[in-house]
């Protein structure tokens, strides 16, 4: 038999480039599919370039209503093992979800200055909702990281598109709460001195305002803080978002740090479906831990999601009472994510 002519082997390469095959990513025996919706936003960019390193995901796909191919054509030529596909517009979403095991949903419109929370609310309800009806289409076994704000309330539009297809599984839908235990771990070890990674700090409640609740009387290692460096770190991580939101004179949101954060805890998932034990995380999810049906603490992720969550311990009398402030707060933001479904 005669060997291929240079010619041939050269189309065989080209045609192999232009239709990659759905490898396993090298490194592990188990290559994930991942898709992120909301690519081409100020947090899914950054995500997306993040996660295509990731060696745990074999294909990574990039949805967004706008701008997906040109962000598609510049991740897909890093030289990382990921296959990265793009799809674009509405008509496309259900393609994009096809066979994925992890979706993260950063898409929305970032909160400005001068916008309440209700102005955020009546945009991104509707995103969420469109996005998670795709899920119910084409993914039903998929864990959900829904990051889209306000999480307080979008996770509960969420639960709800899924419980009216009959499909709900609360192990497998994820408030993304990271940023605020990635915030006040920074926060925290600039007061103690240390390294944040060396730092670990509760952060139960809500994902806005006086809803994030920092347990600083259970930081991890043991320490104890002054009245006023409770008042100044609780403000502090409470405030993190506008902090960011007013330092960029209003020209963006926290996008990057929120990349960061909601990478760790798709990592963590990743593992968690890979089968790794003893991975425990924080995150916005249905919860039994305070009378609300919603509620971020710490969770157990097993192969099926959250498979339990974890009480919040013995609180301080400051931290008592800012429970009851957040469990009121948090109570209408949940009752504005099922209001907007059964309407």
């Amino acid at each position: 038999m005669q060997p291929a002519s240079k010619a041939n082997q050269h189309t065989t390469r080209i045609s192999a480039h232009l239709h990659p095959p759905n490898f396993q990513a090298k490194g592990t025996a188990l290559g994930f599919k991942v898709a992120i919706l909301g690519a081409a936003g100020g947090i899914g960019q950054p995500l997306a370039m993040l996660m295509k390193i990731n060696l745990l995901i074999s294909v990574l796909h990039l949805y967004d209503v706008v701008n997906t191919p040109g962000i598609t054509a510049d991740i897909s030529h890093m030289d990382t093992g990921a296959v990265v596909r793009g799809f674009l517009g509405q008509q496309q979403l259900e393609e994009a979800l096809v066979g994925m095991d992890l979706v993260i949903i950063p898409a929305g419109v970032p909160r400005k200055p001068g916008m309440t929370r209700d102005d955020l609310f009546n945009i991104n309800a509707g995103i969420a909702r469109t996005l998670c009806e795709g899920i119910v289409k084409s993914c039903l076994k998929a864990i959900v990281n829904l990051i889209s704000n306000p999480v307080n309330s979008t996770v509960p539009i969420a639960a709800e598109v899924f419980k009216r297809a009959g499909t709900y599984d609360p192990k497998r839908l994820l408030g993304v709460t990271m940023l605020n235990v990635v915030r006040a771990n920074t926060f925290v070890a600039e007061v103690l001195g240390l390294d944040p990674r060396e730092v670990d700090v509760p952060v139960v409640g809500g994902h806005a305002g006086m809803m994030i609740l920092p347990l600083l009387s259970q930081v991890k290692p043991l320490c104890s803080f002054t009245p006023p460096e409770i008042e100044y770190l609780t403000s502090r991580i409470q405030n993190g978002g506008t902090e960011v939101v007013e330092a960029k004179a209003g020209a963006d949101s926290a996008t990057l740090y929120m990349a960061h954060a909601a990478v760790k805890f798709a990592n963590a998932c990743l593992c968690m479906l890979r089968g790794d034990a003893g991975n425990f995380e924080y995150a916005f999810v249905a919860s039994q831990v305070t009378e609300l049906l919603f509620f971020a603490s710490k969770v157990r992720l097993g192969h099926t999601g959250a498979e339990e969550v974890l009480l919040l311990g013995p609180l301080n009398e400051y931290e008592g009472a800012g429970l009851e402030k957040a469990k009121k707060e948090l109570a209408e933001s949940i009752r504005k994510g099922v209001s907007f479904i059964k309407k």
